[in-house]
């Protein structure tokens, strides 16, 4: 499939951002191994894709802080497309790999996007206070909302993407947690769906 900014839903503007995205991490995967060799072949659906439906979730405002943003996914796809449809949203991208953040940071310059990186451990940075919290590959759920709980306001909303054992990880989750949640069909993996989590308490 040719990717164009019409198939992505996107102005001509962010698709030329997100080529240069895809041109930094081309060049800086093998010295970092931001994704897998398999993955790179195919970054687009498997990566950015996958990222944009993150964002699409809900109409983003406030403070976005992604966790655990490795090779920018989907933090730094967030980064990029509200550059230009939502210059008011404040991202933040958190991530432990020295080199990972340089990555992030080097990705944020060279494509004009606003974001800041904090290259530290999660539970040792003071709570970020986001009204939207996004993790993908990161952990299982229990652990995510135990994030959550930390750096995400009352009022906001976590999303996470999760694979075909997405309903497992829920229940395990609700043995400790009491949250609401909405689960979103994935658009790049059938058996896959973004959840859409709010209202998280200890149980």
């Amino acid at each position: 499939m040719n990717i164009t900014a019409d198939n992505l839903d996107v102005s001509r503007e962010t698709f030329e951002k997100l080529e240069a995205f895809d041109e930094l991490l081309k060049k800086w995967n093998p010295k970092i191994n931001l994704v897998s060799r398999k993955s790179l072949t195919d970054v687009w659906v498997r990566h950015i894709s996958d990222s944009l439906q993150v964002y699409r979730c809900l109409n983003a405002s406030g403070h976005w802080v992604d966790l655990g943003s490795g090779g920018g996914f989907p933090g730094v796809i967030v980064a990029i497309v509200a550059s230009v449809e939502n210059p008011g949203l404040n991202v933040t991208l958190v991530e432990s790999d020295q080199r990972k953040s340089a990555f992030l940071r080097t990705v944020l310059r060279e494509t004009g996007s606003v974001g800041t990186v904090i290259a530290d451990r999660i539970e040792n940075i003071e709570p970020l206070d986001a009204d939207i919290l996004s993790a993908r590959a990161l952990s299982d759920l229990p652990r995510l909302l135990e994030f959550s709980q930390r750096h995400l306001k009352s009022t906001g909303i976590a999303l996470f993407p999760k694979g075909a054992t997405w309903k497992k990880e829920v229940e395990e989750a609700k043995q400790e947690w009491n949250f609401d949640f909405e689960a979103v069909k994935s658009v790049t993996e059938p058996s896959a769906v973004v959840l859409k989590i709010k209202g998280v308490e200890l149980a």
